[in-house]
C-alpha cells in the first residue's frame, strides 16, 4: 500500500487489502475528491469514491467490495455505471499516452477471502 496505515469499514475490505498487498504493484484508498467521479440517483449527483485502487502489471484496478445483498441496489448500480464509464475514459486516454488500462471490480463480500488471488476475485465480480 501507497500509506502505512488504513482503516477498514468492514472485514471484507481488510481482507481484499490482505490479498492486493500480496498481489498488487501499488494500492491505496482514495481520499475524497481524488476521482472527481460522480453518479446521478434520482435528481442528485453524487460523488463517488471507491474503496481501493489497485495497479498490477496488466492493470489499474478500481475496486468496490460490497454485501452481496446491496448488489442490485440502484444507489450501487449508479455509482457502478458512473466509474465503468470513468475506467473506459481512463483506458482511453491511458491507451493513447502508453499507460495501462483501467477495469472496475464490484465484488460480492461474502467471496472475499484472505487465500484469493485478484483473478478469482474478478471472477466473482458483479
Amino acid at each position: 500500500c501507497l500509506y502505512p496505515f488504513q482503516k477498514f469499514q468492514s472485514d471484507a475490505e481488510r481482507k481484499l487489502a490482505i490479498i492486493l498487498e500480496r498481489e498488487a504493484l501499488k494500492c491505496f484508498k482514495p481520499a475524497k475528491g481524488q476521482f472527481q467521479l460522480f453518479y446521478k440517483l434520482g435528481t442528485k449527483q453524487n460523488e463517488y469514491q471507491p474503496d481501493f485502487v489497485a495497479e498490477t502489471k496488466e492493470k489499474i484496478y478500481m475496486l468496490e467490495p460490497k454485501a452481496k445483498n446491496e448488489l442490485t441496489s440502484d444507489e450501487v448500480l449508479a455509482k457502478k455505471a458512473a466509474a465503468v464509464r470513468w475506467c473506459e475514459l481512463a483506458t482511453a486516454y491511458c491507451k493513447e499516452n502508453g499507460g495501462k488500462p483501467w477495469e472496475y471490480l464490484l465484488i460480492p463480500h461474502d467471496v472475499i477471502a484472505d487465500n484469493m488471488s485478484l483473478q478469482a476475485l474478478r471472477n466473482h465480480g458483479a
